[in-house]
């Protein structure tokens, strides 16, 4: 290949192997389908891809290849999308709108092919997979700046759905405006957190004195923005562009490690992937009493059972007391011997909230 033509040539002939593997991969896909629909097997299995993904890149590195973990992540969540759509279509709600955060880490996972249901509250989200008009919910968790998204969790106690799946992704805002020159601008429009995750940018720019207006999301901010030439928006690259809203300034956030955890939602339990995580909420019968918390979580220590994370929540009891809720998530899933043992052990005090292939950040 000593040309360009030459790769062209060489480069077709690629893409028509490709193709020709790739139906062959979507026949098996149908069978599959097929024989899940007989059984009333889930379409999404996050620790069968995790379980591809790993294998894949392994198997690159041992040939020597070109593409790393990240670029085959990329590559066959797409094709993995677009299997699950063949086997059966379907429905994502989100937190949206168009454009938003959530909305990008739903086709992160789901891909271009799937239906997606636009929501404008987190409490929409549950309410719709729970009323079965969607199969999945994606909504945010967490972020590593501002911490737990308490409504989340909130309504993780109350729900009967399911954290089947994880994922962590980068938060990279920008500053977009049709404003001709900076002095033009009159407001700023952005998610109220995103203000503050922004705070040396707006005092670098002379933008303390401006008017900041917080509104639901950042791609809302982009939709405001793109109505009024006077205003400008923090949002994402996506949403800017979408929206139609020229970009003028690239990841201005304050933290460039900023980042934010998504959980996806539906109605059906994981198999082991041996790279697990497991969420819980706990009521402690004695928490008013001294170490309640600490003898609960030396059951797990005992177990060697490494926790990730513990979180406490406000709550109202029965009775109209004020007491505490425990959020915690720990390394392992639900079906394991040495968890199986300590959560029976304290059965009417967890609520399981899901066990699925562990995320990466």
């Amino acid at each position: 290949m000593k040309t360009l033509d030459d790769c062209r040539v060489a480069i077709d002939a690629i893409d028509t192997e490709l193709l020709e593997l790739l139906n062959k991969r979507m026949k098996v896909v149908e069978r599959v389908g097929e024989i899940k629909a007989d059984t009333g097997g889930a379409i999404y299995r996050p620790e069968r891809e995790k379980a591809i993904i790993e294998r894949l890149s392994k198997l690159s590195e041992e040939q020597n290849g070109i593409l790393n973990k990240a670029a085959i992540e990329a590559i066959f969540l797409e094709i993995f999308a677009v299997s699950r759509n063949l086997e059966l279509p379907e429905r994502i709600a989100y937190l949206g709108p168009e454009g938003s955060f959530t909305h990008q880490a739903a086709e992160s996972r789901f891909g271009a092919m799937s239906e997606y249901l636009s929501l404008n509250s987190i409490e929409s989200v549950f309410k719709t997979i729970e009323a079965g008009r969607a199969k999945f919910g994606v909504v945010p968790i967490e972020n590593s700046r501002d911490g737990i998204v308490g409504e989340t969790l909130d309504l993780l106690s109350k729900s009967p759905m399911k954290i089947v799946s994880e994922l962590y992704m980068p938060i990279h805002v920008a500053f977009a405006t049709k404003a001709h020159k900076l002095e033009d601008i009159k407001k700023i429009y952005s998610k109220d957190k995103g203000f503050g995750q922004c705070r040396d940018f707006l005092s670098e720019h002379g933008f303390n004195d401006i008017e900041l207006i917080p509104v639901e999301s950042t791609a809302k901010a982009a939709i405001l923005a793109a109505e009024d030439p006077s205003a400008a928006a923090i949002c994402s690259h996506i949403a800017a562009k979408l929206y139609g809203v020229p970009v003028l300034f690239e990841n201005i956030e304050d933290e460039a490690e900023n980042t934010t955890r998504f959980i996806i939602l539906s109605d059906f339990k994981n198999g082991i992937s041996n790279d697990d995580k497991t969420s819980i909420l706990v009521r402690l019968k004695d928490a008013v009493e001294a170490g309640s918390l600490v003898h609960f979580l030396q059951d797990f220590d005992e177990e060697k059972i490494n926790l990730s994370k513990i979180e406490s929540r406000p709550s109202i009891d029965k009775d109209g007391g004020f007491g505490y809720w425990f959020y915690i998530d720990f390394y392992g899933h639900i079906d394991e011997e040495r968890i199986k043992k300590v959560i029976d052990k304290h059965a009417s005090e967890v609520t399981w909230l899901g066990s699925y292939a562990k995320g990466e950040n």
